[in-house]
């Protein structure tokens, strides 16, 4: 979720510092006051296009910075580690610098990145519902991956993406045998010699600990008898010996011990210590019975760790990686054909593309059932959704030869009233209108997105009333699961709302200026009640606000 957004001297924002919290905030002000600069402010982080209109007029440059919780994100957590972005563990900062000639710079957790990075990065973390590029449902990609995880057929998704690049594996195998059949047959011949040494060494990784442990201990055997000797004797043997001593020592204030009660204490700490060392005198000797001179073995060690040196040298490796170049050379012949027949190629290539078209048929049925079942949820949705007569479709084609993501491309298509022709829901014309689809679509699929935080900009265009109320409370259903924010004018929404942002226009020194103040209960009745009567605010107004936000006054 997104933990903090730092603004300076972004278009008519001077300084901002904001902490975001969990469940349901609505932004709310007067028209013209900037509330959805902020979010325009966090797209700028999030890689969408700039230039130099963004700077605030007399400043040299716009800095923005984002800081997210990523603690519970495996896929942002791989996608950091892949591009060497990561940070601080459980923590992203985003950060985006444009100055007054219109040049950026991008940076993730310190460090550099391209503006393609920032886009790739924030698809993880933040879903922009409205006309913003950030609007992931126009991405035919996320509206595969949601349909999948819809469906609960992400694993089976995953397995046909294997599968394809197993075959597209076989089918580069094939080809580049075709094309440069003398080569392979060379690389064939030197990785057969490479297996049929390494295979004669008979070698595994855990060996090589355990030889490197059994050479130190051969070599330094003599010593070690000689310090388990030395321990025996010392703790031992002889009137002067520390566990002589200390039985004398534990007798003399044992016979004392009844004329003073405080040297039970005392021996109450050495009796123990009389134990221990008994221990370690019985563990001393069994371990120097257990060591023996053997030159022999000392022989045959060093000779095997010669052998297992000489291979890792010749195959440039640590020794410990002999078993994965193994490995390694028995699947590269495999691909080879294991003897370089053509049609042997050919025959594996087949086989793995049927294999990834069964598997992708699965999907397709799978997928069919799941299209039927979220089209008619999102249609019933956007009916309480100021859309009625409209439709939602997930639109299934066919393609004619299968791919990593399956025998079909996905579509949204929506028709937004009764009568319209459905269209992609990309081409959706209406920003309030996207943005009140997207609503729907996360009402239905809210368990199963992905991207922790939602932001829904002119949700509330072209509605009020019983429909306001609504979508108040779908909102804060999806604050349970997400962090969720909203821009809105409308009471009804603000109201259902965890936590209210105010977003006021001040001038200062002849310019004008954005704050944003995080609003207590009371400062939250005031707002309300101005969203329902205006310029000025009656006893009535603001009973009917505390009302609506269940205040008792």
């Amino acid at each position: 979720m997104l933990r903090s957004l730092s603004i300076r001297d972004f278009v008519i924002v001077d300084r901002m510092e904001l902490e975001f919290a969990a469940g349901f905030t609505a932004l709310t002000g007067e028209t013209g006051a900037g509330k959805s600069i902020l979010i325009d402010a966090l797209t700028m982080v999030l890689g969408e296009r700039a230039d130099a209109i963004v700077v605030r007029a007399g400043a040299e440059r716009a800095d923005i910075s984002a800081e997210f919780d990523v603690s519970g994100g495996k896929g942002i957590a791989r996608w950091l580690a892949e591009n060497e972005l990561a940070g601080d563990e459980g923590a992203c900062l985003m950060r985006r610098v444009i100055d007054a000639s219109g040049r950026s710079r991008g940076f993730i957790n310190g460090r550099p990145a391209t503006l393609q990075q920032l886009r790739e990065a924030g698809e993880f973390l933040v879903d922009i519902h409205g006309q913003h590029e950030h609007q992931s449902l126009a991405r035919p990609a996320a509206q595969r991956e949601l349909l999948d995880a819809y469906g609960g057929l992400a694993p089976c998704s995953a397995r046909v993406a294997e599968l394809y690049r197993a075959w597209q594996r076989r089918r580069e195998s094939r080809l580049a045998f075709e094309g440069n059949a003398a080569a392979f047959a060379a690389e064939r011949e030197s990785l057969e010699w490479q297996v049929r040494e390494l295979e004669a060494l008979r070698f595994t990784a855990d060996e090589w600990q355990q030889l490197a442990a059994e050479h130190v201990r051969l070599a330094h055997a003599a010593n070690l008898i000689e310090a388990a000797r030395l321990g025996i004797e010392a703790l031992s043997e002889g009137d002067n010996s520390s566990l002589a001593q200390l039985n004398l020592v534990i007798d003399r204030l044992a016979s004392l011990a009844e004329y003073d009660g405080r040297l039970r204490e005392i021996l109450d700490v050495l009796e123990p210590a009389q134990i221990q060392v008994q221990e370690a005198v019985y563990n001393l000797r069994r371990y120097g019975e257990r060591l023996e001179l053997d030159p022999e073995r000392l022989r045959e060690v060093e000779h095997r760790l010669d052998a297992i040196h000489s291979a890792a040298r010749k195959y440039r490796v640590p020794p410990e990686e002999l078993p994965g170049k193994l490995d390694a050379a028995r699947v590269r012949l495999q691909e080879l054909g294991e003897g370089g027949d053509v049609e042997a190629l050919k025959q594996l290539e087949e086989q793995a593309r049927r294999a990834c078209v069964a598997e992708a048929k699965k999907l397709s049925t799978a997928r069919k059932k799941a299209a039927a079942k979220l089209s008619d949820e999102v249609t019933r949705a956007m009916q309480m959704l100021a859309m009625a007569g409209g439709s939602f479709e997930v639109a299934l084609d066919t393609l004619p030869e299968v791919t990593a993501h399956g025998m079909e491309d996905v579509e949204f298509l929506v028709s937004a009233h009764k009568g319209m022709e459905a269209r992609p829901l990309a081409r959706v014309a209406s920003g309030g209108e996207l943005s009140r689809l997207s609503l729907a679509v996360q009402s239905v699929a809210t368990r199963v997105a992905q991207v922790p935080t939602l932001i829904f900009d002119e949700v509330d265009a072209g509605i009020g009333g019983r429909v306001a109320e609504i979508v108040g409370k779908v909102l804060k259903q999806l604050g349970a699961e997400h962090q969720v924010m909203c821009v809105t004018h409308l009471p009804q929404v603000a109201a259902s709302a965890d936590q209210q942002w105010r977003v006021t226009k001040a001038t200062a020194d002849g310019k004008v200026l954005s704050r944003v103040t995080v609003l207590d209960e009371a400062q939250r009745v005031e707002e309300i009640a101005r969203m329902l009567g205006g310029v000025k605010i009656t006893e009535t107004t603001r009973k009917h606000a505390a009302e609506m936000l269940g205040v008792k006054t």
